[in-house]
């Protein structure tokens, strides 16, 4: 479903300004490929903080204490 809004919206940006939409097109791939490394540090943060948060409830854990 966001392929096919993303592909209207590419379509109706064509219409109204075809400079812009080529531009677009050919723009996308490298930008895509300069937010790969904010990818993979995201990846890295949310691992981090899973880390964090399974360290500081061991505690409880170990106690007995199970989630709802």
């Amino acid at each position: 479903m966001k392929l096919l809004i993303t592909l209207l919206l590419w379509c109706l940006l064509l219409v109204l300004c075809w400079p812009l939409a080529l531009f677009v097109l050919l723009a996308f791939p490298f930008l895509w490929l300069l937010s790969i490394p904010f990818r993979v540090a995201s990846v890295a943060l949310a691992a981090l903080l899973a880390l964090a948060a399974a360290l500081l409830f061991l505690p409880a854990r170990l106690a007995g204490y199970r989630r709802p």
